[in-house]
């Protein structure tokens, strides 16, 4: 038996755990309770594995390792953390019970209430511990965000100004971080068990039964038809898994690993190899169904909205965003692409059978999702357990059915039976590693956000920017941008949109009367620029590091790129319809989405379009694009959006007039079977 063989035991009883907390609708401090304990015990097991270089054959032998000279300091301090996590976790678990039964009088209520000595002591070591793996997992930049917030709440009396408090007594900070069943163990950890946690569950399960090699197949086959189609697999994979994994820069790492070495096998430069993948990885966040995880944050942070009304608000931004990232994967990518030689990125061919069975095994249980959430209208966790169910029941029965098929052996097809319950252990150990991640840095942000709501921080930020933009919208849409941008440094999606959902979007939403979708989608969009935007940009950092590019030239490509998204958000302030149509589909809003969408193009066309015009005359043409392109993605007057646009393609004619080829012709080359490659 090694480490890996008992991590993967180790997590059947916590999923079991998940499922039927999820199942029996029990009480949400309880699950999140026992959840936050289970998952943080597993990660400091998963890392300790990693530490001593993913295990050996023998466990005994992997244990020496633990205890060498090298790892002793790191695997006694995981021992101490779980010394503190598990009783304190029983001990809130066991007291949690008064949320259910409010007859009862426990010194731990969920509303907060006084606390013992012993409980102070205990509440300090697990924040204690809880910083500590804050930094094992993301470093000392966001373990400064989390002290920074308890320094806030600790000493804001000597704050000058409006953001300025009477501060927080430490062990009214305890109570709030650990006592109150509140803080670590809030509504954030709680929405992580019973909603998140499932779908990273079934993104594990993909993974281990090879979902992630059957879509880089599907991607790269289309090099075949399309001239940037090996870049374009960059942006298909890592927006398809980046959707479901929650983090752009863990994205970058898991599908840049493939999709970066392979263009620039075709030919492709580095730093735009590494910008590609870094935008793409960005776009995946906004993708539904999953949106990152961020889609079931808004839907519990917006009063009286589901979950299935998220989705259909952000399906319209997501296909403005995807069609222009396209475009300009296009525009970058294939001036560099050489002849593509696609037959060597696999060893194991597939036959057409063999792909048609890969699709249904995942895509049936893609569909039954769909088909519970979306037309049924299932609860979350129902719809993700009974998507898990089928995901497991296809991934075993397929392949052991296909190998009795093909061989007749009754042998083989029992090893075969055999091969895929290891699969579906990997998963569910796969499903732990990219959950806990995800579960501690929202524990933590939970706590920080706690604390920030407790010092009144909101309502300060709302007046500071009330009185810095002079009450005009424009200026302070771009303050709050600026801000999301700030928070979200090196967090994933879903704890950066939820502390700017918190501070910000009450601003946008309460004192500028956004409709509350506008608001929501404004700062959930720009919390995830963090991640390409220079001096941070940890997207891009990851990207660069695979690509090995010079950072600020990936960046750069990556700005050019991604520009629409940078503008995108402040369509939905003055075009709220896009993101707040509930399901009403006009024709009106079909035009103004069209309108926003080749306003979108134009921007992208003017930063990556090689020009034929000298240097002057091209970055007269590339501003006149890119000014021309926001005004007809954030103007609210329809007409003078229209006007720009009929600018634009009069720009488009005048490149054709001196021997440019417009878009119109290569669309037209491209469906009439010509491969028009500019040279």
């Amino acid at each position: 038996m090694t480490l890996w063989a008992l991590l993967a035991l180790l997590s059947i009883p916590f999923w079991v755990y998940i499922m039927y907390m999820s199942l029996t609708g029990a009480s949400r401090a309880m699950f999140g309770a026992g959840f936050l304990g289970g998952v943080l015990v597993l990660y400091m097991l998963h890392q300790s594995i990693e530490r001593v270089g993913g295990g050996t054959n023998y466990i005994l032998t992997d244990l020496k390792r633990l205890f060498a000279r090298g790892n002793l300091l790191e695997t006694l301090s995981y021992i101490v953390s779980a010394a503190i996590i598990v009783p304190t976790v029983t001990y809130i678990y066991i007291n949690a019970i008064e949320d259910t039964h409010p007859s009862l009088e426990t010194t731990v209520l969920v509303e907060g209430g006084r606390a013992t000595s012993p409980e102070l002591v205990m509440a300090a070591l697990f924040t204690l511990v809880m910083l500590y793996l804050t930094w094992r997992s993301f470093g000392i930049t966001f373990l400064a965000v989390v002290l920074a917030g308890m320094a806030y709440g600790l000493f804001g009396e000597v704050i000058p100004g409006t953001l300025g408090h009477t501060g927080i007594s430490p062990n009214r900070m305890l109570r709030i971080l650990v006592i109150s069943v509140d803080g670590f163990f809030g509504f954030l950890t709680q929405l992580t068990a019973a909603w998140i946690a499932l779908f990273l569950l079934y993104a594990g399960m993909l993974k281990a039964y090879g979902a992630f090699d059957l879509i880089l197949r599907a991607a790269v086959r289309s090099a075949k038809y399309v001239d940037s189609g090996v870049a374009q697999t960059a942006v298909l994979a890592s927006a398809v898994i980046g959707s479901v994994n929650g983090s752009q820069t863990a994205n970058a790492g898991m599908t840049g690993s493939f999709t970066i070495p392979m263009m620039k096998k075709s030919g492709v430069k580095p730093a735009t190899a590494g910008g590609i993948e870094s935008v793409a990885s960005t776009s995946g966040q906004v993708l539904p169904p999953v949106m990152g995880a961020g889609a079931f944050v808004m839907a519990s942070l917006i009063t009286g909205v589901s979950y299935v009304d998220v989705l259909i608000a952000g399906l319209i931004p997501a296909a403005i965003l995807m069609i222009t990232i396209v475009i300009a994967v296009h525009y970058a990518a294939a001036p560099q692409i050489e002849e593509p030689d696609m037959d060597d990125h696999f060893d194991v061919k597939l036959t057409q059978l063999e792909l048609a069975l890969e699709g249904i095994k995942f895509g049936l249980p893609l569909l039954i999702l769909v088909y519970y959430l979306g037309v049924v209208q299932f609860t979350v966790m129902t719809s993700a357990f009974r998507t898990v169910v089928a995901m497991a029941a296809l991934g075993i029965l397929i392949p052991t059915f296909k190998q009795g098929y093909d061989t007749g052996n009754v042998r083989l097809t029992f090893w075969k039976f055999v091969d895929t319950l290891k699969q579906t252990l990997n998963g569910l150990r796969e499903g732990v590693v990219v959950l806990a991640p995800v579960a501690i840095i929202l524990a933590a942000i939970n706590g920080v956000v706690d604390i920030l709501q407790a010092t009144g921080v909101p309502t300060s930020i709302s007046l500071t920017l009330m009185s810095l933009s002079g009450g005009v919208l424009l200026f302070a849409a771009i303050m709050a941008m600026i801000i999301c941008i700030i928070l979200g440094l090196g967090m994933p999606t879903t704890a950066a949109y939820t502390v700017v959902a918190l501070l910000i979007a009450p601003t946008l939403v309460g004192q500028f009367f956004l409709p509350e979708f506008a608001g929501h989608f404004f700062v959930f969009y720009a919390a995830i620029l963090a991640g390409l935007t220079p001096p941070i940009a940890t997207c891009v950092a990851v990207a660069t590091g695979i690509a090995g590019s010079n950072f600020w030239r990936t960046c750069l490509e990556a700005i050019k790129i991604s520009t629409p998204l940078f503008i995108l958000p402040f369509s939905f302030i003055y075009h709220p319809d896009i993101v707040n149509h509930q399901g009403d589909i006009t024709v009106g809003l079909l035009v103004t989405s069209t309108v926003i969408l080749f306003g979108s193009i134009a921007i992208v066309h003017g930063l990556n379009y090689r020009f034929a015009f000298g240097r002057a005359g091209t970055i007269g043409m590339r501003t006149l694009f890119f000014s021309l392109g926001i005004v007809i993605m954030v103007f609210p007057a329809f007409l003078v959006q229209v006007g720009a646009l009929a600018v634009v393609f009069v720009l488009y004619l005048t490149q054709a007039a001196v021997g440019e080829a417009s878009p119109l012709e290569k669309l037209q080359a491209v469906a009439s079977g010509i491969n028009g490659r500019r040279k």
